[in-house]
């Protein structure tokens, strides 16, 4: 009877284990006729990927093209920046095709004339030297004619490169195509920047973009801190900037847009000046990312380079400002377009001086190597680029906020000791930017500043070197503000402000991380990457400093060259528009004017020039008298 029931037991399990079976069948059956045309459709998009990518893209590209002629018909001066943007990008489109698919062919077309080009090259080589020297001297007596003061920058530019070259390792070894090359790259940067109206629109244009786009920090800053503290204190007014920039950067590099560009500029330094692909590509990287940062693009290669491609990865660092920090600059009331600038002009000028005190002469396993590859970040999306980008800045920031308040309260002590020592002998008001402003004065001259502009421009330059520059820029930026609020020059013997050439000259020569303070953290950086190399590194950090240091120097006597002064315009003009309820630089410039053409006889007064003609001239003068102290009042 037991052996009974267990059978009937046991067929009855087995019997609902097979149904049970079968359900299952019947549903996975199911399943899988429901799914099959998505999967009929996955398998459709792998074997046709390609046609339907260039699908997608032809629709994005004409939606593209119908937004582009609607925003130029609409208003064509509007969308200029558009249309700049938009051919920039379709040549690059249209050179990287040609490339791939006719590159080939042409350069097989093209051999030739390459070979006639270079057994031509020896004596052609020399007749080009011959013409760009001549074409430069005679622009230099044409353009120097008006405003000779230009030729002291000149003086400084040819004294800071023989000074350069004295302290060179290797004197017979110097590489001057490298630094021919460099400084030509430089020149021709600065006089399209400085001297042409596409390129001083341009860069002003894209200065204006910059500042329009750290303004959207405040956004997330006054969520954060509320518009109070944004508004009263520096630490939550800058220094959330650079959060967002170096968010912004974290993405670029995402996306692969930065990789992009600093393989396109350095491209373009690499086959005019003969440096090697590592060092070139981490200079052109400093233009953009910081003196540790860009190392890591050629974090792999760092161990077999040689000690000269070292030097001049390290003068790259020390000679360049970071993205992030160029937006708290700007953030100070320091000119966008001459911070970008100097930040693009100091590449060429970098390598080339690096080459002109470490010339090469190991033999590089880079040479001749046309490019190196250069990874993307590891984020899985774009919003892990941006949430990394932001959280490493914090590190950053905390940086920049314990030296600003370590460097400032050393400074206010050794100023205290300085005032102490020169009470004992009878010296009053004995500081550290005094000493600097002496010590480096004949420097600050010769970059072209005005004689009496020297000491305020080297007390900066003082304070960049043995301090840092975002202390400079600080104090620059209160200078430039008295200018343009029109204050008194002097007060009594202290100089409020400095020239606008001034300005201009040392918004150059403090672009630059050469301050003693970046040693460790360029030594630091360095050897986290490579350990082994720590004493190669050390050996060549001091040289390094001293030409980046220089290199910012040679940019800023550039832009004293190149420099031009902003024209007032009609004063008479100025005054009859204006309420002089507050001064203005041009309030200040323009009353100067007028107590010139002042002349004050037995108690007459009098006006000579254009001002005679004004009958409102002694009314404006008076207004002027409430502003500006002159005999004439």
């Amino acid at each position: 009877g037991e052996s009974r029931h267990y059978e009937e037991c046991g067929g009855s399990h087995s019997k609902s284990q097979k149904e049970r079976r079968e359900g299952k069948g019947r549903f996975s059956s199911y399943c899988r006729k429901a799914l099959q045309p998505a999967s009929k459709a996955k398998h459709f998009c792998k074997a046709h990927a390609k046609v339907l990518r260039r699908v997608v893209l032809g629709l994005l590209g004409l939606a593209y093209l119908c937004y582009f002629i609607a925003a130029c018909y609409l208003n064509f001066q509007r969308a200029l920046a558009l249309v700049v943007i938009t051919a920039v990008v379709v040549f690059f489109i249209c050179w990287e095709l040609f490339q791939k698919h006719c590159g080939a062919k042409v350069l097989l077309l093209l051999r030739p004339i390459g070979k006639c080009f270079q057994k031509s090259w020896p004596w052609l080589k020399w007749l080009l030297w011959v013409a760009l020297l001549a074409g430069l001297i005679v622009w230099l007596v044409l353009d120097t004619g008006k405003n000779p003061e230009q030729l002291i920058s000149l003086g400084g530019f040819s004294f800071l490169v023989l000074f350069l070259f004295a302290c060179s390792k290797h004197h017979g070894a110097v590489s001057w195509r490298a630094v021919f090359w460099g400084l030509g790259l430089e020149f021709l940067l600065g006089l399209f920047v400085l001297r042409t109206t596409p390129g001083t629109q341009a860069f002003q244009w894209l200065g204006d973009q910059v500042q329009y786009f750290l303004g959207y920090t405040t956004a997330g800053s006054s969520f954060v801190f509320g518009n109070t503290l944004i508004e009263d204190v520096f630490a939550f007014q800058t220094l959330p900037i650079i959060v967002f920039f170096s968010c912004v950067m974290s993405i670029l590099y995402y996306l692969g847009v930065m990789q992009w560009l600093i393989l396109k500029i350095s491209w373009l330094l690499q086959i005019s000046m003969g440096t090697t692909a590592t060092e070139t590509l981490s200079v052109a990287g400093n233009i953009f990312v910081g003196q540790t940062e860009a190392p890591l693009l050629i974090r792999p290669y760092l161990t077999d380079m040689t000690l000269s491609e070292i030097h001049a990865v390290m003068t790259g660092g020390f000679s360049t400002i970071a993205g992030s920090v160029m937006g708290a600059y700007i953030s100070f009331g320091i000119d966008a377009a001459s911070l970008i600038a100097a930040s693009v002009m100091a590449a060429p000028c970098a390598l080339a001086m690096a080459k002109l005190v470490y010339p090469e002469v190991e033999e590089s396993k880079f040479k001749g190597k046309a490019s190196i590859r250069l990874s993307r970040g590891e984020e899985q999306n774009i919003l892990e680029a941006a949430s990394n980008g932001a959280a490493a800045s914090v590190g950053l920031v905390a940086n920049i906020a314990a030296n600003l308040i370590a460097f400032l309260a050393v400074l206010e002590f050794i100023n205290a000791a300085l005032r102490w020592f020169g009470e004992m002998v009878d010296i009053e008001g004995l500081t550290f930017q005094v000493i600097c402003s002496y010590v480096l004065m004949p420097v600050a001259f010769l970059m072209g500043a005005d004689w009496a502009d020297s000491p305020l421009v080297a007390e900066l330059l003082g304070i960049k070197i043995f301090l840092n520059e975002f202390v400079a820029y600080q104090q620059l930026s209160t200078y430039k503000k008295n200018r343009l609020m029109g204050l008194e020059e002097w007060d009594g013997n202290r100089k409020q402000w400095i020239s606008e050439r001034a300005e201009s000259i040392t918004t150059f020569a403090l672009c630059g991380f050469a301050n003693l303070s970046s040693i460790g953290i360029t030594l630091g950086g360095l050897s986290s990457m490579v350990p082994q190399r720590k004493g190669d590194f050390a050996s060549v950090v001091l040289r390094a400093l001293l030409t980046g240091m220089c290199v910012s120097m040679l940019n800023a006597c550039l832009a004293g060259l190149l420099h031009v002064p902003t024209e007032v315009g009609d004063c008479a003009v100025f005054f009859s528009t204006t309420n002089f309820s507050s001064t203005s630089y041009t309030m200040y410039t323009c009353c100067k004017q007028l107590f010139a053409s002042s002349v004050l006889q037995n108690g007459t007064l009098s006006f000579t020039g254009s001002w005679a003609e004004q009958a409102e001239s002694v009314l404006w003068l008076k207004e002027c008298c409430t502003y500006y102290n002159h005999t004439s009042c």
